[in-house]
């Protein structure tokens, strides 16, 4: 049973016949209390007279999938199962996060109809939002009160990550159609593909000149070469503790999941192979052995329920397990934030192993720290002094693990969360171009 607005009113209208029956002799305790009697009666009548709200059947349609920040439209069905005219609100309870209106429609159900309501959600957070049950609550003829029942109906949406650095793809592309020949730029450098010979134009290399079918031929012929493909890319996703950490309008974990998305998209237009780990102490989530148009949907499927977890990454079990998604790595690429000397001792202790087997790139989101304000800068107070030397010793710590990693063998890659997805696939171009990868 639940109340409505007329309630409350009907008892304050109540204080104009109290007055009157005052007036006429009547005592004033005993008209309110027979007038608070009277509308208790019509409440519980108007409750009862009420449709039972449990002859509703309800079914869910629409999408089951979304990308974080964008609307979807969600449809319940609502079924009368009953023999009377339901005059209804419906309110879907899906959590907070997903974005749903504050509105309750209205809807009219005779018996034997089916009505649609719709319900837009805006998710704010990635993952599985769910909705466990609908609520209706049915009017009596009065208006004054009705009969509420939560209606049993499991509405799953799942949330992807938006992928937001894909502005950046279609330059990349073009750059790489660059390097795989499609245009006049050809490339050489050692550990390149043989693509096809040409003839000599002043200024190539002369070592590329193919001496044999020069020979051949009434001209001088050049070898051209094209980045080498079934190369073997691990992208590594650190999800420990550091990638709880806010950076900017999000978290660190948001920012490596938008390079990682970025890189296998470069990635697999190349024609080389991905493989995605994302791990802490355990296995979060795991894509590999897949190519084609199938590999970002199985990428954002598999990162949509990630979340980073406040325990400290074991780094020799990341290469453990790194081993069983291939045994030939060209480029591991960890995406973790090692900007701490005394934290980053694992992962430094670990990283030789990897730069043995493989070329390794450790990206890193940071956080560019805010400018003081302008009144400030000749007289700064105690905070802004504190804040000033917090943000130099962050600096000078980063740039100390960053030689760290250089003297480990592996190239470090620091920049926020909008910087670091391009620059990491044009480092990967660049590695294409010079014939390392």
């Amino acid at each position: 049973m639940y109340l409505t607005f007329r309630a409350p009113l009907l008892v304050a209208a109540g204080v104009v016949p109290v007055v009157l029956l005052s007036l006429a002799g009547v005592d004033a305790w005993l008209a309110t209390v027979g007038w608070v009697v009277l509308v208790t009666i019509l409440v519980l009548a108007d409750a009862a007279a009420a449709p039972d709200p449990r002859a509703i059947r309800v079914e869910r349609r629409g999408a089951r999938r979304t990308l974080l920040g964008q609307q979807i439209m969600t449809e319940l069905v609502l079924a009368n199962a009953g023999s009377r005219t339901v005059r209804a609100r419906v309110r879907d309870a899906w959590q907070p996060t997903a974005g749903a209106p504050a509105e309750r429609p209205r809807v009219v159900l005779p018996p034997g109809e089916r009505r649609r309501v719709a319900v837009p959600l805006l998710p704010r957070r990635r993952g599985e939002l769910v909705s466990e049950f609908v609520v209706v609550r049915s009017e009596g003829p009065l208006r004054l009160a009705g009969r509420q029942a939560s209606i049993a109906a499991r509405g799953v949406i799942r949330v992807l990550p938006p992928f937001t650095a894909r502005r950046h793809l279609p330059s990349r592309l073009a750059r790489l159609r660059e390097l795989d020949g499609n245009t006049s730029v050809q490339v050489r450098g050692q550990g390149t593909e043989f693509d096809s010979l040409r003839e000599y134009v002043r200024g190539d290399d002369v070592r590329s000149i193919d001496w044999r079918a020069t020979a051949r031929a009434t001209t001088t012929m050049l070898r051209t070469w094209r980045p080498e493909r079934d190369r073997h890319v691990v992208i590594v996703v650190d999800t420990g503790r550091t990638a709880a950490a806010r950076v900017g309008d999000g978290v660190r974990l948001d920012a490596a999941m938008e390079a990682a998305l970025l890189l296998a998209a470069l990635a697999n237009r190349a024609g080389d192979h991905t493989h995605l780990l994302m791990f802490d102490r355990v296995t979060r989530a795991r894509v590999t052995r897949v190519d084609g148009p199938a590999l970002l949907p199985a990428m954002v499927d598999a990162m949509a329920s990630v979340e980073p977890q406040l325990i400290e990454t074991d780094w020799d079990a990341v290469i453990a397990e790194m081993r069983t998604l291939t045994s030939r790595p060209s480029l591991v690429v960890l995406l973790t934030a090692q900007d701490a000397p005394e934290s980053a001792r694992g992962f430094l202790g670990s990283l030789p192993a990897l730069t043995r087997r493989a070329h390794v790139l450790v990206g890193t989101v940071s956080d560019s720290p805010e400018p003081l304000p302008a009144d400030h800068e000749s007289r700064p107070d105690a905070a802004d002094v504190y804040r000033a030397a917090a943000v130099e010793r962050a600096e000078r710590d980063a740039a100390r693990v960053a030689a760290a990693v250089a003297r480990a063998g592996a190239e470090a890659i620091s920049a926020g969360p909008d910087d670091l997805p391009p620059k990491i696939a044009d480092r990967y171009l660049a590695l294409k171009a010079a014939g390392r990868l």
